[in-house]
């Protein structure tokens, strides 16, 4: 079994990286799933139930999320019937933080985590996982880290290697090198946002330049115009166990892949 997943789609350029790469993916390397952490898709902030919609249509089969889940009200009659699912660890929160999908005789089990450095709304992702875990269906699980630090993150898949096949962490935006497997579990402490590479994290330079230079909160905003960036990483699993892991990066309409390295 194959799946991609995809960190923060960010704005409409993000959005439009989707539409154009999702399903030549999918095709290409045989996906049977692709999900994606959508919870910046919309403006750059939450996920409007029609930005959803079409996200679906573009041949995403799960969408994730973060401390930005709740940022679009409309979304929420959506999480009760479609496949879209918020941290499992937010406090009081409607939806679900567990996704089983199946389709043409695969399974997928998908959780969503929140970190808690620098966060106030979620609960210790390392206590409640193991009641997460239960919920799931496939012994083919996908946990998507939604966290600010990758300390945190290094520490979630120390303690989880091993029990998942893989452990994928998000919300800085940025990338990291670190891609493996190690004890099954594929890992990488963040898959890099799709949307605008230039600026600054997906939003517009300028005016986050002009928050750090003044001090004062800035109405940060995507700006369209930027070059874009497409990434995804690509599991192969065998009997819920992570057998290979690479990541596509699309530059300028480049294809660069970068394989994951086996710890021994």
């Amino acid at each position: 079994m194959r799946f991609g997943f995809i960190g923060d789609v960010v704005g409409r350029p993000g959005r439009q990286m989707l539409e154009q790469y999702v399903k030549v993916y999918k095709d290409k390397f045989q996906l049977d799933f692709v999900v994606a952490n959508c919870e910046n898709a919309s403006g750059g902030f939450g996920l409007s139930s029609t930005n959803a919609l079409e996200i679906f249509d573009y041949g995403v089969d799960g969408i994730t999320g973060g401390n930005h889940s709740f940022d679009k009200k409309d979304i929420i009659p959506l999480m009760e019937k479609m496949p879209i699912i918020r941290p499992f660890n937010h406090y009081d929160a409607p939806g679900s933080g567990v996704l089983n999908l199946e389709k043409n005789g695969e399974n997928l089990s998908i959780i969503n985590m929140l970190g808690i450095m620098g966060s106030n709304i979620a609960k210790n992702a390392f206590l409640v996982t193991n009641e997460a875990l239960k919920l799931c269906k496939s012994k083919n699980i996908l946990i998507d880290f939604h966290g600010q630090m990758t300390s945190e993150k290094m520490a979630y898949m120390w303690e989880f290697k091993g029990k998942v096949s893989a452990i994928f962490g998000t919300h800085t935006h940025v990338g990291t090198d670190d891609l493996k497997i190690e004890l099954g579990t594929s890992y990488v402490s963040d898959a890099g946002l799709v949307g605008a590479r230039q600026g600054v994290i997906g939003m517009d330079g300028d005016i986050s330049v002009a928050g750090f230079k003044s001090g004062l909160k800035q109405s940060f905003k995507v700006n369209n115009t930027y070059k874009k960036i497409f990434q995804m990483i690509i599991v192969e699993v065998l009997d819920g166990k992570s057998s290979d892991v690479f990541k596509v990066k699309v530059i300028d309409d480049q294809e660069i892949i970068t394989r994951g390295y086996i710890e021994r």
